[in-house]
C-alpha cells in the first residue's frame, strides 16, 4: 500500500531541511547512485541514506536497480509529484497561490546568443536516445542542436517510431549511430540514458556537463503489443518532462552568461 501524501506543513518541513534540499537540488537534474550523492554532499552514508528514505516515504524520490551493476540503485526525483504536492500546499494556504504556471507550460524557448548542443547516449541508439533527440528538437522548436548515438548501435525500434508519430513527430529518416561518430565534438550537455553506457562514456572536448537519466530499456519489455507500446509512451512522457526542465536550465544559463 502506498504511503499517504504529506500534509502541507509536513511537506514544507520536509523541504526545509538543508540536506534534503541539497538532495533534491542534485536529483532535479540527474539520477545518482547513493555513493555519488554521499561524495557530492560530503555527508556520511548513514545520514544521506536516512534523508533519502524520508524523501522516498513522501513519494518524492524513487529508486531503480542499476542495469549495469545490480548491486546498486539509481535514485531519481519524481518531478510531477513534487509539483503536485507543492501546488496543493500553496493552495491549502490560499486558493490563489496554487494557480501558478506549471513548469511544462513554458513560453517559447529563446537562445539568441548561441544554440545549446546536446548529445543523448544509450546502448543501441534504437529507442531511448532516439526519442529523446526527437522530443528535444520538437519541444525546443529546433533551437537546440541535438544528436543521439549508442555504444553498440542497432536499428530503430518500430514502437519508438510509432509513439513519436502519435505525437506528430516524424522519425522516418532517423538512423542509429555510433558514439564514435561524435568523438572530438563539443557539446553543452552529454546525457546518458542507459546505466551501461554511462560506465563507458568517453571524454569530450571542453568537459561538458554530464547528466544521467536512468531509464530502463523499453525494447526489453515482453508481453502483448498494447503493454509494450504503453511502456514506450510512458517513457516518452518522462523524457518530455525532463527535457522541459533541461531547457529551462539551459535558457537560464544563457540569460546570466
Amino acid at each position: 500500500m502506498p504511503e499517504p501524501s504529506p500534509s502541507a506543513p509536513q511537506l514544507l518541513k520536509l523541504l526545509a531541511h538543508d540536506l534534503r534540499w541539497q538532495l533534491l537540488a542534485l536529483l532535479v537534474h540527474s539520477d545518482y547512485r547513493l555513493a555519488e550523492l554521499v561524495t557530492s554532499l560530503g555527508a556520511s552514508l548513514n545520514l544521506v541514506s536516512y534523508h533519502l528514505r524520508q524523501l522516498r516515504d513522501a513519494g518524492l524520490v524513487h529508486e531503480r536497480r542499476s542495469a549495469a551493476d545490480e548491486r546498486t540503485f539509481y535514485y531519481h526525483l519524481d518531478v510531477e509529484q513534487l509539483c503536485l504536492l507543492s501546488r496543493e500546499a500553496a493552495t491549502a494556504l490560499h486558493p490563489a497561490f496554487g494557480r501558478s504556471t506549471h513548469y511544462a507550460e513554458s513560453p517559447q524557448w529563446q537562445f539568441p546568443a548561441q544554440s545549446p548542443r546536446v548529445l543523448f547516449l544509450c546502448t543501441g541508439n534504437s529507442a531511448r536516445s532516439q526519442m529523446a533527440e526527437a522530443l528535444l528538437r520538437e519541444i525546443s522548436g529546433g533551437l537546440v542542436e541535438v544528436q543521439s548515438a549508442g555504444s553498440h548501435p542497432s536499428t530503430l525500434h518500430p514502437l519508438a517510431l510509432r509513439v513519436m508519430e502519435e505525437r506528430g513527430i516524424d522519425m522516418a529518416h532517423a538512423t542509429s549511430k555510433s558514439l564514435e561518430v561524435f568523438a572530438g565534438m563539443s557539446f553543452d550537455r552529454i546525457i546518458t540514458l542507459c546505466d551501461r553506457v554511462r560506465e563507458v562514456c568517453p571524454s569530450f572536448p571542453g568537459d561538458p556537463v554530464r547528466l544521467h537519466w536512468s531509464l530502463p530499456n523499453p525494447a526489453l519489455v515482453q508481453g502483448p503489443e498494447a503493454v509494450r507500446i504503453q511502456v514506450f509512451r510512458d517513457q516518452a512522457d518522462q523524457l518530455a518532462q525532463r527535457i522541459r526542465l533541461l531547457l529551462t536550465t539551459l535558457q537560464r544559463e544563457e540569460a546570466v552568461a
